[in-house]
């Protein structure tokens, strides 16, 4: 199960370059349920994906997610068939810290597990999108997190930022007010 939640930025939480990163290309084979193909530095993976029966209700995203290896010929040839250009971003990996400590009252079992973001800088024609992602282990703790003063608004609930509906997009003109407020980077 994958328990997340999208998320603007105020600002940067510092030198980027501080930070573990991925230069990632995807793309979408099928978007219902969703059937996607990632290469993330030297890895590459074939993910299905299927919105969760059971939802948040603070529109936390739920999905259920099935993650499998593919090697470079596999993931050239899936390429090829892929319904629009795939999507390019670099995304920074940084800890935020434990589930505990960010979100207060979360069960014991949550409490000692590490967060981290993932904040991704798109390329292409979405430049300028940048937003950060954090996953957690529960339902429970993804609303009761307390964000670092670095991250701003909750938009899980907006469809426009879903990776499959960017992916089909050939101009990042709807996204316009998302790009505004997103840092410079």
């Amino acid at each position: 199960m994958e328990i997340e939640k999208k998320l603007l930025l105020v600002r940067l939480p510092g030198d980027l370059g501080a930070y573990e990163k991925k230069e990632i290309e995807q793309g979408y084979l099928c978007t219902s349920p969703t059937l996607r193909i990632r290469k993330s530095n030297d890895d590459y993976i074939l993910t299905y994906k299927k919105k969760a029966e059971k939802a948040s209700k603070d529109g936390t995203i739920c999905n259920t997610e099935i993650e499998a290896e593919l090697d470079e010929a596999a993931y050239l040839h899936l390429k090829e068939k892929l319904d629009a250009p795939p999507l390019s971003k670099t995304r920074y990996i940084i800890p935020l810290g434990t589930c505990g400590e960010l979100c207060p009252g979360v069960c014991e079992e949550d409490a000692g597990k590490a967060l981290k973001a993932e904040l991704d800088v798109f390329h292409g024609h979405l430049e300028g999108l940048v937003y950060t992602e954090v996953e957690f282990p529960s339902v429970d703790a993804a609303e009761r997190f307390v964000k670092p003063d670095w991250i701003g608004e909750d938009v899980s609930a907006d469809r426009r930022l879903r990776n499959s509906h960017l992916a089909e997009l050939t101009d990042a003109g709807t996204l316009a007010d998302l790009i505004a407020k997103s840092p410079k980077i």
